[in-house]
């Protein structure tokens, strides 16, 4: 109990790496085997201490004097201090050990290496060379990922014959991968050597021999698929973008037992027969040079993920698929869409931004119930937009990408009706859900605004987002939007709206971004938009609105560019005042980027 106090006396939150208030976590009128994040045995011995995502710094001197330790997690704190400092050879019981994320720099102390579980990723700044390992410990779990280790990895890395996981990525280790035979490190199933400089990648120097279910050597300068690959018969993921790979994908490569395949940021190219086994679910072939049409083996198998994007894929969607997430933006296929993807029930993600597709609006995808993310940008669909349903229209769709097709015609309330997906608020969604977590969907979005970019790793369904902005849209804004209560970013610029400015957008509470620039909307801008407290990006360029800018709320941080070409607006922040005579001002250029553009996913 007296040890623990110490501890939680010199620790401290420290949110933004300075000091906040003083650590008030444990209750000392209460017995401290209850106390959160505290485990003891038996014996009331302290067993466990997990003082995780506290945003904790200070001293740890005291935790050292709780000699039967066996378990201590400090991930995602702000200590900002060496870790060599702390003698862990005071710990004689200490098998798992998590400092990830926490800031700590320096040097690893040798004092650590006769643990069984240790993580220590994501300290960027510690650094030197990783600590001789005896043949006899007992270690079996190291990540180390996203640190400054340089030189070699220590060759007696692979003698550790307890070692089930192993995670060097993302460090600045040079010359030779260490051979991991399977006789010297027989348990070894997860090895991550991805990101690294090692001077000697060439498959004649690589032979891993012991029996992986996961490898990942992305990034490594490999010139030649690895030959000990096809020897790996428990192989269930395999990584291997971003190579120098440029043949086609040997028949080997696509081992039965494979439920994950990255081969994405090569120059490959790939069979027309089916390769594979009906284990693959996951499959990323973008960036790579593969030509032609998109292979009918790519859509009739069991695949949850499939994507072809960034290569030079030309003529019509094959009509059948079964996959979860299919993405194909930025080849150049064209023609319609295929009625048939109506048939492919459990589709989440479609992304088919970028290519050549001329079609009308595919209201038939309505029947997809699981449908989150729907990306049809930068094609050439034309016509208005009609919605036929029973009202349960896309009841999970909580992306709808537009933008720079041939839309016309007003947004009708129908179409306002059918985004179910956006309109309701669940406070389950409070914690970060990915789309297809299960089915290792790693894919992001990126919001592209005049200046800066909103970068969200994964696809969150946090993330509501309606664009159908450089279309030819025209008409009023109906009030109707105000039903999309979920909304976070609304992008309507580049079309022909005209009107006031719905007051019924204030009701969106949740708006973080909302561009209505080059329309025109007419009249005052509703003071009811102050009301949005989380928007960070305004952008009212290039209509002719007229009266003083709302001065209150978030009002007060957007600069001029959230106002250009509106010689009727006067106040805060324009230098014009409201009793100033008009000054006209021309539009950008024609082709000028539009403040926001666009989702790529």
């Amino acid at each position: 109990r007296s040890t623990l106090l110490q501890l939680q006396h010199h620790l401290y939150y420290a949110p933004n790496f300075t000091f906040s208030s003083k650590l008030d976590l444990w209750d000392p009128n209460t017995r401290c085997c209850s106390w959160k994040g505290v485990t003891c045995q038996a014996l009331g011995h302290v067993i466990w201490i997990d003082l995780s995502y506290q945003n904790l710094s200070g001293n740890l001197h005291s935790i050292f004097n709780l000699h039967h330790l066996q378990r201590l997690n400090l991930a995602r704190n702000n200590f900002n201090t060496t870790l060599f400092q702390y003698g862990f050879g005071k710990l004689p019981n200490l098998a798992h050990l998590n400092l990830s994320a926490s800031c700590f720099h320096g040097k690893i102390p040798e004092g650590i290496s006769y643990l069984t579980r240790i993580d220590i990723s994501w300290n960027s700044r510690l650094m030197g060379q990783l600590p001789e390992f005896s043949i006899n410990n007992s270690l079996q779990v190291l990540s180390l990922t996203s640190a400054s280790f340089s030189r070699s990895i220590p060759a007696s890395i692979a003698y550790l014959g307890n070692l089930v996981k192993l995670d060097l990525s993302y460090h600045n280790f040079n010359g030779l991968i260490p051979q991991f035979h399977r006789s010297r490190v027989p348990n070894l199933a997860s090895l991550d050597l991805s990101r690294n400089q090692f001077q000697h990648c060439e498959p004649s120097l690589l032979d891993i021999t012991a029996l992986l279910e996961t490898l990942q050597l992305s990034s490594c300068n490999l010139i030649e698929f690895p030959k000990f690959i096809k020897s790996q018969n428990k192989l269930t993921s395999l990584d291997l973008s971003n190579n120098r790979f440029h043949s086609l994908v040997p028949n080997w490569l696509w081992k039965s037992t494979l439920g994950v395949l990255d081969l994405s940021s090569n120059a490959i190219d790939i069979p027309n027969q089916f390769p594979f086994e009906d284990s693959l679910q996951y499959l990323d072939l973008s960036n790579n040079n593969i030509s032609g049409a998109v292979p009918n083996w790519a859509w009739k198998k069991i695949l949850q993920y499939l994507d072809l994007s960034n290569n030079k894929l030309e003529g019509k969607l094959p009509s059948h698929s079964s996959a979860k997430v299919t993405q194909n933006q930025r080849n150049n296929l064209e023609g319609k869409l295929p009625r048939s993807l109506a048939n492919c029930r459990n589709l989440a993600v479609l992304d088919l931004g970028k290519n050549m597709i001329h079609d009308t609006f595919p209201y038939w995808l309505v029947k997809l119930s699981l449908l989150k993310v729907l990306i049809l940008r930068s094609n050439r669909f034309y016509g208005s937009i009609k919605i036929f349903g029973d009202g349960n229209a896309f009841p999970m769709l909580h992306i709808l990408d537009l933008a720079s097709n041939n839309f016309s015609g007003e947004i009708s309330v129908e179409f306002f009706q059918s985004l179910r997906g956006m309109m309701v608020i669940d406070d389950n969604k409070a914690k970060p859900i990915y789309v297809l977590d299960n089915y290792y969907y790693q894919d992001s979005v990126t919001i592209v605004n005049r200046g800066f970019k909103i970068f969200y790793q994964k696809i969150l369904t946090l993330l509501t987002c309606l664009d159908l902005s450089n279309n030819n849209f025209h008409g009023r804004i109906l009030d109707e939007v105000q039903d999309l209560k979920y909304l976070h970013v609304l992008n309507l610029s580049y079309n022909g709206f005209f009107g006031p400015i719905p007051s019924a957008l204030g009701s969106l509470t949740e708006l973080e971004s909302l561009d209505l620039s080059q329309n025109s909307l007419s009249g005052k801008i509703p003071p009811q938009l102050t009301s949005l407290t989380f928007l960070a990006v305004l952008n009212l360029s290039y209509n002719p609105l007229d009266g003083s800018i709302p001065q209150s709320n978030q009002f007060g941080t957007f600069l001029n560019d959230s106002y250009r070409g509106n010689p009727r607006l006067c106040g805060v922040p324009l230098t014009k005042k409201c009793n100033e005579v008009d000054l006209q001002m021309l539009p950008p250029k024609e082709g000028e980027d539009s403040w926001i553009d666009g989702l790529f996913v």
